[in-house]
C-alpha cells in the first residue's frame, strides 16, 4: 500500500511538472519570442547567402527563406501555442495575397501621385540600368522583409498581445515597436518611426484584423516594397536602384527627403483613409458575429 501510495505521489508530481512546463510554452510571449528568434535567424543565414550571389539564384535563395520561416511560424503555433493557424491556409492563399499586392499597389500609386502633382518627385528612365536585374533584386528584397516582418509582427506579436489585452491593445503596440523597429535605418528620426508606426504599422496592422489572413499583409506589404524599389526612391532610408531616376523637390515633410516616401506626410494621410474603413469593416463584423451567437438559457 506504501508503494502504490509512492508511485501515485510521484504521479502527481511528475504530472505537475509537465503541467507546469506546458504552460511556460503555451504562455504568449514566450512563443512569441521563440517564433521570433527562429524567423530571425533564418533570415539572417539567408540574407548572409543571398549577398553572395546575384539573378535567379539569389530570389530562389529568398523563396526558400520564405518558406522556411513560414515553417517555423506554423510550428510554433502548433507545437507551442497549441492552436491552429487559419491565416496561413493555402485556401485562398493566392486570392488573398493577390488582393494584398492589389492594395498595396493603389496605397502607393496614389502617394506618389499626389507627391508628384504637388511638385514633389519627378521621374527619368534610368536608361543604363539593367531592366531584369533591377526587377529580380526589387522583388527579392521587398518579398523577403514582407514575409519576415509579417509573420513577426502580425503574425506572432500582434496575436499573442491580442491574446493578453485584446485586438486594440495589440494593435497599438505592434504599430508602435513597427515604428521603433526603423529607428536604425539610413536617415531615421524621431519623425520618420512615428511616420512608419502609423503608416504602415496601423495600416498593415487593421489590414491583417479585416482580412485574418496573413497572405493577405504579406502581398499589401511587398508590393508597398517592390513598387517603391522599382521606381527608385529610397525604401524606409536604403537606396534603391530602381528603373527610374528619382529627383526630389520642395520640403522633407512633403517628399520624405533622404528616408524615402515613408517620411512624407502624404502616405501618412493615405494610409489612415484605407485604415479607418478596414477598422470600421472589423467593428461591424465581429457585431454581426455577435448578435449571431446562440443565447444561452
Amino acid at each position: 500500500m506504501k508503494k502504490k501510495a509512492s508511485e501515485n505521489k510521484e504521479r502527481l508530481q511528475n504530472g505537475g511538472k509537465l503541467s507546469a512546463r506546458s504552460s511556460f510554452w503555451r504562455f504568449p510571449i514566450v512563443w512569441m519570442l521563440v517564433g521570433a528568434i527562429g524567423i530571425v535567424l533564418i533570415d539572417t543565414l539567408f540574407r548572409q547567402l543571398t549577398e553572395r550571389v546575384d539573378g535567379m539564384i539569389s530570389l530562389v535563395l529568398t523563396l526558400v527563406m520564405g518558406l522556411l520561416a513560414i515553417l517555423v511560424y506554423k510550428l510554433t503555433l502548433t507545437y507551442l501555442a497549441r492552436r491552429s493557424t487559419p491565416e496561413i491556409a493555402r485556401q485562398r492563399a493566392g486570392i488573398e495575397a493577390l488582393l494584398g499586392v492589389l492594395t498595396g499597389k493603389i496605397f502607393i500609386a496614389g502617394s506618389v501621385f499626389i507627391i508628384m502633382a504637388l511638385g514633389g518627385y519627378s521621374f527619368q528612365w534610368a536608361s543604363s540600368s539593367n531592366a531584369g536585374s533591377v526587377l529580380i533584386s526589387s522583388i527579392g528584397a521587398a518579398l523577403g522583409a514582407a514575409i519576415v516582418e509579417e509573420l513577426i509582427f502580425r503574425g506572432l506579436m500582434f496575436q499573442a498581445i491580442d491574446r493578453l489585452g485584446g485586438e486594440m491593445l495589440a494593435l497599438a503596440v505592434t504599430s508602435l515597436f513597427f515604428g521603433v523597429a526603423h529607428l536604425g535605418n539610413p536617415g531615421a528620426t524621431l519623425y520618420s518611426a512615428f511616420a512608419i508606426a502609423l503608416e504602415a504599422g496601423v495600416l498593415l496592422g487593421a489590414a491583417f484584423l479585416w482580412r485574418r489572413n496573413l497572405w493577405f499583409t504579406i502581398g499589401l506589404h511587398f508590393a508597398w516594397n517592390a513598387i517603391e524599389g522599382l521606381l527608385g526612391i529610397p525604401v524606409s532610408g536604403h537606396s534603391a536602384a530602381g528603373l527610374f531616376t528619382v529627383k526630389v523637390n520642395g520640403a522633407a515633410l512633403l517628399t520624405g527627403g533622404d528616408f524615402g516616401l515613408e517620411g512624407s506626410i502624404v502616405p501618412v494621410v493615405v494610409s489612415l483613409l484605407i485604415s479607418i474603413p478596414m477598422l470600421i469593416w472589423t467593428a461591424r463584423n465581429r457585431g454581426v458575429e455577435a448578435r449571431n451567437l446562440p443565447v444561452s438559457k
